[in-house]
This record gives structure tokens, C-alpha cells and sequence, in this order.
């Protein structure tokens, strides 16, 4: 009888648990079981495995009662990525190879039935769970690219199984020796990488591209409405290039979800992600969800932006599934056995039509909508969600004349320059961009001028606002004056902060 132990990793949100795959080789009733709680696709490993081995020109122990248990049993384990540890536990088990060099390593790795390797889903999280274990990682192409972004971790590359076999030849050094198609990968600096469309391209709309740099330089959720063809899609696709550079840990986390959903690039690493689902995503699509639990937009949107089009059009359990993660930064899915928890501290922006028609407030077309349509359609999104965003702004349409004579706009990179310069005052205040205060913390860092004080306090009692919208006031007038590097909030910066505060979007037009 013979027992060997290989480990690997299996994915619960961001977290990736050990997994040991145990194999043991027995005499009696030929047969191959897998146990430990798998589901199809980790069963189905045993036709791979077996056809891999043998294509490879290796020794599969065909008259041996094969036991795979993946340990520990009670942890749900999905995907193919325990094709490789599960045959190299048979070739050690069958001593084809050294079962005690498997142990500083750990494996993961779908298998072709020639015995290629292939990617697996959540590289990343796996590397992030290794930082400060003694543990070496070998992955397929692709994912070990993807691994080796994680600094001081030692990430190897196998192309093949035979790669990995000739590695661990009994009476072979393999921290020493370097078999064919074996590779230790160096690790990847972050590169800036701030390319996108250039807010040069937005002629006119002087408004709403001060909204934007407000909204970049204080991390604030917004709104644009307006009629169609106003510049709303192109103003919200041009956010994330507005935003301050990230750090390689707001990085690694961003790469690590994406990895986690099968969509990272290695070309976008570095640089902001933005996602825009379509009208249609239902809440489950956006906030994440299924078996085992995967991330939603949301997530996919970390350290970026979120862009809504046609916010009115989604599924009113979409939207309103939006105002936690708002507030927390953070979604947990609950499952009767198990939660996974996954970070969204993403930045929304969404754009909407005021009416059906979307020409309500245009001054190049009469809107032919009622008032109760119009009420209709802008009574589709909750007062709690719209009290949770910061920045409403309307975007008008230009007359052909003027818009094909405006010049060329302020580019991205000088716009970045200002919006990055008052992050980083509000960080050397508070530690923390405007938009995360909350409690004392606004008291402290957000008090304004007497006068100011006087101005909101008649303002916010006038308009009948929230203690929340009186809060989101405060910090985008404190963003407001960070741009003015001006360290106390005034007259002027909060009367320009509660132009951006507004019930529905063209409310007073309804009636017209």
C-alpha cells in the first residue's frame, strides 16, 4: 500500500483554503474513487487524469484500488484546477516520482487529455493566500503570470505535466535543477498604466466636467441626467482615467476579483477597472452570488467605477441591492453552509433620460411625455438610493453651432494632476478620501465657516434634507475647497456643493 499528499488551493470568495489531496494505492478490485466533497467538474478529473497520465508516456496504476480524498471534507471544491496535484499524488503514490519534494510546493493546473496544462480561475487569490508561508506555487500559463504580480512570493511555471514530472524525478534537486518547460517567473512591478479616453474629447459641458473632477478627486458617487446624446456616456468613461494613481495593494486586490470571474488582463494591470453592465443585469449579477459564490459588477468594480446607463431601466432589486455595498464597501453573500464576503468599494456613476422620452428640460426638443408618466419613470428609483448619491448633475444639450465650434477641452493627464493632488491633502488630513468620513470624523475635518454654516443650515431646512444628505453636502464641499487648497470649507464652496443636491432629476419641470 502506498500514500502520498500533494497540496493545493480551493476558492471561497477572495479566500483560498488548503487543500491536501491525499491518494492512496491499494491492492484489490481495480476502481478510482474521488471523495471530499467535489462537484461534477472535480469528479470528472478521473477520465482526465487517467488519459493525461497515460498520453504522457507515464505509468498509470491501472491494477490498484485508486482512493483520492480532498481534505478537509467538508469544504466545497469546484473547477478543474485539482487535475494536476491529483496526478502528481498518483505518480508519487506510484513512486514515479519524489513524493517528499511535493511538499514545499504547492499545485493547481486543469489538464488537457495529452497531458497539456491549462489555466485555472483565481491565480491571484491563491498567490495572496501564500504571502509569508515558505510555500512555493506552480501553476499553468496564464495563471502564473497572473500569480507572479504578487511580490516576494516564488511563482513556477509548467506547460506540461511531464514539465512538472522531470522536475520531481526521484534523486533529483528541484529547488537546484531546472527541468525543460519549468520556469521560475520574477516578479511584476506595477506599471502605472493610466491610458483611456481622453476628456479632451467632451466639447462644451463646462458643468459636468467640473462635477467629474469633483467626483475623481473625492471618490464621490454621481448622477447625470439629461437628454440623449449629451455626452453623459462619454463623461462617465472617462472617470477612472480622473483618478489618483492606484497602489499595488488596491491593485493586487482589483487583479485578484477579476481573476476570481476568469476577465484579468495583464495588459490593464494597473489601471482602473470600470464596469458597465447592461440594463437587464439582475441583482445577483451585480452584487454576486451562485454556488460556490462568485463576484458581481460591484466587486468587479473595486478601486474603480461603476458606470449605470439607463439607470431607471434596471430591476428595482438591482438597484436598491446598491445602497449597502454604498455605504459598507462591501458585499456578503449568505448560504445555508456557507458566506463568502467579497470587497466593492467602487465609485458609481449612472446616467439616466429624465422622462421616457428624454427630452424633458431640452431646449432643442419639446418633451411629449405627461406628468404622470414623467413621475412614473423617476419614481423608479427609491429616495433612500438617490439620497446615497453625491454629485447630481443635469447635462444639457448643445446647439449644433456651438458644439462644432467649441474648442478641444483640458486634458485628462492635467485634469488627473489636480484631482490627485487633493487626494493626497485629504489623506495627510484625515487618512481617508472625503467620501469614507463618517461620524466624528466629519465633525473634525468638515466644519465649515460661520457664514457657510449659517447658509446650509438654512439650505438643508428648506429643502428638507436628510441627516445623511447634509453629511454627503459637508464632504463634497470639504473635496470642493481640497481643490481650492483651501483649508476651510466656505460660502462659496458649499453654495457650489448644494447645486449638486436635488430630489429628482428636472423635479421642477414635471408640472410645466
Amino acid at each position: 500500500m502506498s500514500l502520498s499528499l500533494v497540496h493545493s488551493r480551493a476558492l471561497m470568495g477572495l479566500e483560498a483554503a488548503m487543500v491536501t489531496v491525499e491518494v492512496h494505492l491499494a491492492n484489490g478490485l481495480p476502481s478510482f474513487t474521488l471523495v471530499g466533497l467535489a462537484e461534477t467538474e472535480v469528479k470528472e478529473a478521473r477520465e482526465r487524469v487517467r488519459s493525461a497520465i497515460q498520453n504522457a508516456g507515464l505509468e498509470f496504476p491501472h491494477n490498484k484500488r485508486i482512493t483520492v480524498n480532498l481534505a478537509p471534507a467538508d469544504l466545497p471544491k469546484d473547477s478543474g484546477r485539482f487535475d494536476l496535484p491529483i496526478a502528481l499524488g498518483i505518480l508519487a503514490a506510484s513512486g514515479q516520482i519524489d513524493a517528499a519534494a511535493l511538499d514545499r510546493y504547492e499545485f493547481a493546473g486543469e489538464l488537457s487529455l495529452s497531458g497539456e496544462l491549462r489555466p485555472v480561475r483565481g491565480a491571484l487569490a491563491m498567490a495572496l493566500a501564500l504571502r509569508g508561508v515558505p510555500t512555493q506555487l506552480a501553476l499553468p500559463p496564464g495563471s502564473a503570470e497572473e500569480a507572479a504580480l504578487v511580490p516576494d512570493i516564488a511563482i513556477y511555471r509548467a506547460g506540461h505535466l511531464l514539465d512538472v514530472v522531470q522536475q520531481f524525478l526521484p534523486g533529483r534537486d528541484p529547488s537546484t535543477a531546472d527541468a525543460p518547460g519549468w520556469a521560475r517567473l520574477a516578479a511584476q512591478p506595477l506599471r502605472m498604466n493610466q491610458q483611456g479616453p481622453d476628456l479632451a474629447d467632451v466639447k462644451g459641458q463646462a458643468g459636468p466636467k467640473r462635477a467629474l473632477e469633483i467626483a475623481a478627486a473625492g471618490g464621490h458617487s454621481m448622477l447625470l441626467s439629461g437628454p440623449p446624446g449629451t455626452g453623459k456616456s462619454m463623461l462617465a468613461e472617462r472617470l477612472a482615467g480622473l483618478l489618483p494613481p492606484m497602489s499595488t495593494g488596491e491593485a493586487l486586490e482589483s487583479a485578484a476579483l477579476a481573476s476570481l470571474a476568469g476577465r484579468f488582463d495583464l495588459a490593464t494591470w494597473g489601471r482602473r477597472p470600470t464596469c458597465s453592465p447592461h440594463h437587464s443585469a439582475s441583482a445577483v449579477a451585480l452584487v454576486g452570488g451562485g454556488s460556490p459564490p462568485r463576484p458581481g459588477e460591484v466587486s468587479l468594480a473595486h478601486r474603480g467605477v461603476l458606470y449605470l446607463d439607463e439607470l431607471p431601466e434596471f430591476p428595482r432589486a438591482a438597484l436598491e441591492a446598491l445602497r449597502e455595498p454604498l455605504e459598507s464597501g462591501r458585499i456578503t453573500i449568505a448560504r445555508a453552509a456557507r458566506r463568502a464576503e467579497f470587497p466593492a468599494r467602487f465609485q458609481l456613476v449612472a446616467a439616466m433620460n429624465p422622462c421616457p422620452c428624454g427630452y424633458l428640460g431640452s431646449a432643442l426638443r419639446a418633451c411629449r411625455c405627461t406628468p404622470d408618466q414623467i413621475a412614473r419613470y423617476q419614481g423608479r428609483l427609491s429616495g433612500p438610493l438617490l439620497d446615497r448619491i453625491d454629485l447630481h448633475v443635469q447635462v444639457g444639450a448643445l446647439p449644433a453651432t456651438e458644439l462644432l465650434q467649441a474648442p478641444a477641452g483640458e486634458r485628462t493627464a492635467s485634469v488627473r494632476a489636480r484631482c490627485t493632488a487633493a487626494h493626497e491633502r485629504a489623506l495627510a488630513r484625515q487618512g481617508k478620501p472625503n467620501h469614507l468620513l463618517g461620524g466624528a470624523e466629519i465633525d473634525a475635518h468638515t466644519r465649515p465657516e460661520e457664514a457657510a454654516l449659517r447658509f446650509l443650515d438654512a439650505a438643508a431646512a428648506r429643502l428638507g434634507w436628510s441627516a445623511r444628505g447634509l453629511h454627503r453636502t459637508l464632504k463634497v464641499a470639504r473635496t470642493i475647497a481640497d481643490l481650492a487648497d483651501t483649508p476651510r470649507i466656505a460660502l462659496e464652496h458649499v453654495a457650489e456643493a448644494l447645486q449638486y443636491r436635488q430630489a429628482r432629476p428636472y423635479a421642477s419641470n414635471i408640472s410645466a
